[in-house]
């Protein structure tokens, strides 16, 4: 059986944590994830505040989405994008993990700080900040990763 390049891995990944882990033959872990998933989704209503956030009707998914439990859903998210990239076909780059982690922590923090943040007098809610606060996540976790591995080989 041939092995699942990392690129799919993850792209299967962002489409359902759970995906890329049983193109790693982790069928286990898969399901976990997608437990998972589907527990803070439901729990989060989340498919629901992110089609009111896409239909441009954000006040809505700001009382459609419990924030409690959609704050879960970016670790889970981006740990299983981790996981499958990590047991997929290739070599892992030392410190590969930094950007998923930070992304993870910055998605977070746009989630908490959905409802006080606005561009030029739009808010852009509890999807689009968490979405766009993984751009400066990942920016940090490549960063770091690249300070960490000049100053190891110094």
């Amino acid at each position: 059986m041939k092995k699942t390049g990392k690129l799919e891995a993850i792209l299967w990944s962002i489409a359902l944590p759970g995906f890329g882990q049983f193109l790693n033959g982790h069928f286990g872990k898969g399901i976990v994830f997608i437990a998972l998933e589907f527990l803070i989704n439901m729990n989060a209503v989340f498919n629901l505040a992110i089609k009111y956030s896409f239909n441009g009707d954000i006040t809505e998914a700001f009382n459609t989405a419990d924030i409690q439990w959609l704050m879960f859903y970016p670790c889970v998210y981006m740990f299983a994008m981790y996981d499958a990239y990590k047991f997929a076909d290739g070599p892992s780059p030392r410190l590969s993990f930094l950007p998923f982690a930070f992304s993870a922590y910055f998605v977070t923090v746009g989630i908490m700080f959905s409802d006080r943040v606005s561009f030029i007098g739009v808010m852009p809610g509890p999807v689009w900040l968490p979405m766009l606060s993984l751009i400066p996540g990942l920016a940090a976790g490549f960063v770091l990763r690249s300070l960490l591995l000049k100053f190891k080989k110094e």
